[in-house]
């Protein structure tokens, strides 16, 4: 009987592994089957069948391998990952404020380190701007609940703002700054009367419409955004008014070398840059870490954890919830006001919906209300695609495998368990208690 079982278990291995092939040569074959290349302006067309064949034989053995590792050694494997992982969160959560002032002095000490040049400073400005994106839709998703799918909307509001101002009436980007904050922040309040009764699926599908309209506003308002075309030229930001950054300096002000009397280089633009998205994102850090302490934060995780509770409890959902998309949507804005004056032009096809995909992935993979997990996420997700480049066209294949992977060890965040924001009782307390 033993070997009967075993006979039927071969099999059905078999056919769970063959039907596992037949599905990727199906999907292999328009994408990795033929190969078009133009040959005196004829477009033509060369087959591959051999890398269908490749990819249906790798996906057989490999399904055949997980199956029976799922029977034998896999959950024992994944018992020993999810306490690994779990005691690292506990030394992260226990080590905190260590942790983060060595990572803070480590990035600040990165600039002036034979590390920097023009390359890795600009992709770590790269990644700050979504730490900071990240951190801003926390606000919303993580401590309010509220599921957002539209908030690229925002971020485009700030950079458009900047760029309309500084290019029309000639204003700083100091003076633009705080006002496509402002901008932002009414474009979230607009945003939230009309989902204040929605919740779940219904609430992300109105915010993703809401995302969709202002890049269809912006690409079909020619006379006003451009268009298509986007708007180029946008000034960049001098130093606080005192200095520019160029070679000899512009409109009256010294360039910044003669100022501090110092060689002139080419990366003391980008050194700014990255200085400046740091400060940005510091900012909406220990304005969020403030925040959730007082009143409306602790409102927000009420909200997001029971709407019903909140309302029997005096708490007015409605101020809430717009108190939220109003804050979150202001940090975007900022976002967006230096991404515009980073780039010098910006398009409707700089804010499509991937944009609020990828945002909306950091929150989710970095575990929902977490700001130490936006940041290893923004690193993972931004960084990850630049660490398999060298793979040419599989590195989004080994980067959505390496996703997988994070997924299924730590499903619920890479920094899932998190400290409470208000305790009832201190530690000395809550032991004193427990030994009673």
């Amino acid at each position: 009987m033993s070997v009967q079982n075993q006979k039927l278990d071969m099999l059905s291995l078999l056919k769970e592994a063959g039907l596992a092939a037949l599905i990727a040569a199906a999907l292999a074959l328009p994408l990795a089957g033929f190969k078009t290349f133009d040959v005196n302006g004829t477009l033509t067309a060369e087959t591959r069948f051999n890398w269908v064949l490749v990819a249906a034989v790798v996906v057989f053995f490999g399904r055949m391998a997980i199956s029976i590792g799922q029977k034998t050694f896999f959950p024992s494997m994944g018992q020993a990952a999810g306490g690994a992982a779990g005691s690292i969160g506990d030394v992260i959560n226990q080590n905190r404020t260590l942790l983060l002032c060595l990572l803070l002095a480590a990035v600040i000490i990165f600039p002036f380190t034979p590390m920097a040049n023009r390359h890795s400073l600009d992709l770590a400005v790269y990644v700050l701007i979504y730490v900071m994106l990240g951190w801003g839709l926390n606000i919303v998703v993580g401590l309010a609940g509220l599921l957002d799918l539209g908030y690229v909307a925002f971020y485009a509001v700030g950079a458009y703002s900047y760029a309309l101002l500084a290019t029309t009436y000639d204003l700083s980007f100091w003076i633009c700054l705080p006002l496509a904050g402002i901008f932002a922040a009414s474009f979230g309040i607009i945003l939230g009367f009309p989902v204040l009764r929605l919740r779940g699926d219904y609430l992300a599908i109105v915010t993703l419409g809401f995302g969709e309209i202002i890049r269809v506003v912006l690409l079909n308002w020619y006379e006003f955004t451009g268009g298509p075309d986007g708007i180029s030229s946008i000034p960049k930001p001098t130093f606080f008014g005192l200095a520019e950054f160029s070679r000899s300096g512009s409109d009256g002000l010294p360039p910044f070398h003669e100022l501090f009397g110092i060689e002139y280089s080419s990366l003391h633009k980008f050194m700014f840059f990255y200085f400046l998205i740091l400060a940005l994102a510091l900012v909406t850090n220990l304005f969020t870490l403030r925040i959730r302490k007082l009143p409306v934060g602790r409102a927000w995780e009420a909200l997001r954890e029971d709407e019903t509770a909140c309302r029997s409890l005096g708490i007015n959902p409605t101020n809430t919830k717009l108190s939220a998309f109003a804050i979150g949507a202001m940090f975007a804005g900022f976002a967006g006001s230096f991404f515009a004056t980073r780039q010098g032009f910006i398009s409707p096809e700089s804010f499509t919906f991937i944009e609020s995909a990828i945002i909306l992935a950091i929150v989710v993979l970095g575990g929902m209300g977490s700001q130490v997990g936006v940041v290893l996420a923004s690193i993972v997700l931004v960084l990850g695609p630049e660490i398999f480049r060298e793979l040419a066209e599989y590195r989004m294949l080994a980067f959505g495998g390496l996703m997988v992977l994070v997924m299924v060890w730590k499903p619920k965040g890479l920094m899932s368990k998190r400290n409470p924001t208000v305790l009832m009782h201190n530690d000395t307390n809550a032991k004193q208690g427990a030994a009673k």
